[in-house]
């Protein structure tokens, strides 16, 4: 699958991978700062912004990216994942581990989740989508279901209100398809090369006791944590993020 990729920088290749109903825009601030000394590439995963729809898991996903790192001739570039993203690159450097330089796992363990997410998804997939459909109309009708206004506006910046009737760039069926595997972590074997596992101190999705799991499949694996940061530590705290990941790729 070719997916749509924003590209900038020169140097060692980094690939940054966004979360669950995200799309590569999020990454903005941080891929502009790392593009000062690296080529940066962020895709939009499957199913997400301008790349294709297909049903799909951690298995698919990496593939996409091996056909992405092969056709733009990278070599063993660092990936960097956040939430879904931090899965996909787990699982690319798991299956395919000659391929990735190093790896970074922001706030996310290998393990299966409960399915917050599928709330999100159905609340998503229930907005009216009528010709003339305004930012305001549609977040107050995500409101019931989703009372925190900062995930509302995550989840509207993959509306396209550009359009008549407003359209999502999300594969919403395809996702709803493939929910159960995007919740869940089946992979296995050891990845040898150096992996940074970031966790926000707000937040709850990596516990201590996953750490053990951590170091078996990625012995090198060492731990930090982003203060003043919860689980959308890059944007919580971009200096702090910055701060673990920088001297981790120099």
């Amino acid at each position: 699958m070719k997916l749509n990729v924003i590209e900038m920088g020169e140097g060692s290749p980094v690939l940054l991978l966004h979360g669950l109903f995200g799309a590569a825009r999020n990454w903005g601030g941080i891929q502009k700062r790392l593009a000062q000394r690296h080529h940066v590439l962020a895709p939009d995963l499957r199913n997400h912004g301008e790349s294709p729809r297909a049903p799909g898991g951690y298995a698919e996903m990496a593939a996409d990216l091996c056909e992405l790192i092969a056709a733009r001739g990278l070599r063993a570039p660092a990936v960097l994942g956040h939430s879904m993203g931090g899965k996909v690159a787990m699982a690319l450097a798991l299956r395919h581990g000659g391929m990735v330089g190093r790896l970074i796992v922001a706030d996310i363990a290998p393990v299966k989740y409960p399915p917050a997410m599928r709330g999100y998804l159905a609340a998503i997939r229930a907005i009216p989508l009528t010709e003339g459909l305004t930012r305001k109309q549609a977040d107050a009708a995500l409101e019931p279901s989703v009372p925190e206004a900062g995930i509302r506006a995550f989840l509207l910046q993959s509306l396209d209100f550009s359009a008549q009737p407003p359209g999502w760039k999300l594969g919403l069926a395809e996702l709803a398809g493939s929910m159960t595997a995007i919740e869940d972590f089946a992979e296995s074997g050891r990845y040898e090369g150096p992996a940074l596992i970031l966790s926000g101190a707000e937040s709850r999705y990596i516990r201590p006791d996953n750490h053990e799991l951590f170091r078996r499949l990625f012995p090198q694996a060492r731990f930090a944590v982003v203060e003043k940061a919860g689980h959308w530590l890059h944007a919580d705290n971009p200096h702090g993020f910055l701060a673990e990941v920088e001297p981790f790729l120099a």
